[in-house]
């Protein structure tokens, strides 16, 4: 009886149900530290002596929010995917880097967005809040990057470097040396596509805060994307051309 009971226990369906548990702990754990972050910093931030009034709803602080909260949750994912998955010493410590990093992030512009009264995700496209600035009503932020052609005319339909739901599921299936390939192809073109949003946040946002974590966000994705470029090479791979 003992035997059977053990095999009965060794089917697919039980098989899978084990193998999502680390990821489903990892997700959990993680989600009580940006609990905790979310917590902290809306008791914080009323406390702060340069904060502005309250973002409209159509700022660059507000936009900005919203529209990393997407791209981020995607990273977040794609990260706890490739950390329960790989056996690769480089890609466990960057995938735990990434998820880490960018779910705390997550929380603390959930956290500003509850405390503006706004909704935690875009709605009508993407990008709306990276227009064409009139006049000089939003220069004088200090080091800021030159914008360039991060202008937009309007909402898009979707965000540079996210993966599509196809890549997802195969980045789900792969295994091996394969499936840390195709994480540091995606997670690359991610980075790459976000990094103009940064850039725009930490020139254009009002409220310093804001400001800082997005030049914080440009700093650390343009090391990690140069670590990632390496690595790729390393086992000869090429990057993703940008979506």
């Amino acid at each position: 009886m003992t035997d059977d009971a053990d095999a009965s226990n060794d089917t697919p369906t039980a098989t899978g149900r084990r193998s999502q548990r680390p990821a489903l702990l990892v997700i959990g754990a993680i989600g009580l530290l940006v609990l905790g972050a979310a917590v902290g910093l809306l008791l914080a931030l009323p406390l702060r002596d340069d904060a502005p009034a309250t973002p409209a709803a159509d700022s660059v602080d507000v936009g900005f929010a919203q529209d990393m909260s997407v791209h981020h949750s995607q990273a977040v994912e794609m990260s706890a995917i490739a950390l329960t998955g790989t056996s690769d010493p480089g890609v466990r410590s960057l995938a735990y880097d990434i998820l880490t990093t960018q779910q705390e992030q997550l929380g603390r512009m959930q956290a500003w967005l509850s405390l503006w009264g706004q909704p935690g995700m875009p709605s009508g496209g993407y990008m709306a809040w990276m227009t064409e600035p009139s006049g000089d009503a939003h220069s004088g932020h200090g080091d800021a990057h030159d914008s360039g052609d991060m202008h937009h005319s309007g909402p898009t339909d979707s965000m540079p470097g996210m993966a599509s739901s196809a890549d997802m599921a195969a980045l789900r299936q792969a295994t091996g040396t394969e499936a840390d390939v195709l994480f540091l192809q995606l997670m690359l073109r991610h980075h790459e596509g976000g990094l103009p949003m940064m850039q725009y946040g930490a020139q254009y946002a009002s409220v310093g805060d804001v400001r800082d974590l997005a030049q914080t966000m440009v700093d650390t994705q343009e090391g990690e994307s140069r670590l990632m470029t390496d690595m790729l090479a390393q086992r000869g791979a090429q990057p993703l051309p940008v979506n």
